[in-house]
Parts: C-alpha cells; structure tokens; sequence
C-alpha cells in the first residue's frame, strides 16, 4: 500500500480551492413572462426555442384536470331524484355521524 508523497500544505490547498468559487447562474424571461436558468426550458412551457416540448403523461394530466372541473359542477346535485319529490332543507348528503 502507497503513502502520499508529501504533505498538502495550507497554502497549496489554498490554491487549490480558489477555483471551487460558484457563479450565480444566468436567469433570462421567456416570452410567456417565465423566469427561468438559461439554455433550459421553464417549469411548466409546452414550447422551447420554438419546439414543442413532449412530456410523458401531459395528455392523461390535462383529461384527469379537465374531468375533475367538469364533475365539481356536476356533483352539486348528484343523487337521483327519479320517482321522489323531497326538498334538501331536511336531510344532510355529507358523512353520516357515528351517534355515541
């Protein structure tokens, strides 16, 4: 098994890790008003440089949103009324309470 050769000293480690020093990274607005890094598409574009950005499942996430919105308005009176002439002012539709 080898040993190193010399001691690093503190000033050759100095020397050394003048070159670890970040750079604030470049930050540029696309078109949509987006702040984003530079050269990488913003979260959320459907387009980069004027290319279309394929994402897995955007298609199936967009149905999935669109269905939910969709039975928000259709759920406000969602049990059947076929046959029965009721009012709603005296029975609750939300979860049925345990009684003690």
């Amino acid at each position: 098994m080898s040993l190193p050769g010399h001691r690093r000293t503190s000033s050759h480690k100095r020397r050394r890790a003048s070159h670890f020093a970040l750079t604030k990274p470049s930050i540029t607005v696309d078109k949509a008003g987006r702040t984003h890094r530079m050269h990488t598409a913003a979260p959320g574009a459907t387009e980069y440089n004027g290319v279309k950005i394929f994402v897995k499942g955007l298609d199936r996430k967009m149905e999935r949103a669109l269905n939910k919105t969709k039975s928000a308005t259709v759920k406000e009176d969602a049990h059947d009324h076929e046959g029965h002439d009721h009012d709603h002012e005296g029975h609750n539709h939300g979860p049925v309470a345990k009684k003690k």
